[in-house]
């Protein structure tokens, strides 16, 4: 895990230094990717020294979540943080649509088909092509439901013949 330095004001700690610090907190299925980019990070706010970190799974029972409160208290402590508590908000439920234009661009750097914006209108998603993200190419169809995690479904295109993962709208 990479750790921001962002040293703490111990008198004040900012909401800013700690976003700082939790810009560098990787998601631990897609490493590419930030709490912050996913969408996953909700707020930040600091009371009476005691930093409190809100985050919202991608999906109940999400397996990551663990290791992602994990990651954040020891970036934390590592910048320097003392007092922390992290909390899990349920509602409004996490959406595709809250990944960051940065979260799209980084997914097909690596071979990943972003999720389609409007997420939350399933209708408007009937019939659309999931595009390639090496060739763009518009021919490509599903092989699986589920690709190398839950949240990602197995495609191949047919013009360049290769496979990729495609992030699921949620």
């Amino acid at each position: 895990m990479v750790v921001a330095s962002a040293p703490p004001d111990t008198l004040a700690p900012s909401v800013q230094a700690v976003r700082a610090v939790l810009d560098a907190v990787c998601d631990p299925e897609i490493p590419i990717l930030t709490i912050a980019d996913l969408g996953v990070l909700r707020d930040v706010r600091i009371a009476a020294g005691c930093v409190t970190v809100v985050i919202t799974p991608t999906y109940s029972g999400c397996p990551a979540m663990h290791a992602i409160d994990q990651d954040i208290r020891a970036a934390l402590a590592a910048a320097g943080y003392g007092e922390v508590r992290i909390e899990t908000e349920l509602a409004p439920a996490w959406s595709t649509d809250q990944m960051s234009a940065a979260a799209h661009a980084k997914l097909r750097s690596v071979g990943i088909a972003p999720p389609a914006h409007g997420a939350h209108d399933k209708r408007a998603l009937l019939g659309r092509k999931v595009p390639c993200p090496r060739c763009a190419s518009l021919e490509t169809e599903r092989i699986s439901e589920f690709g190398s995690t839950a949240c990602k479904a197995l495609y191949r295109c047919r013009s360049c013949l290769e496979p990729f993962d495609y992030f699921k709208c949620l």
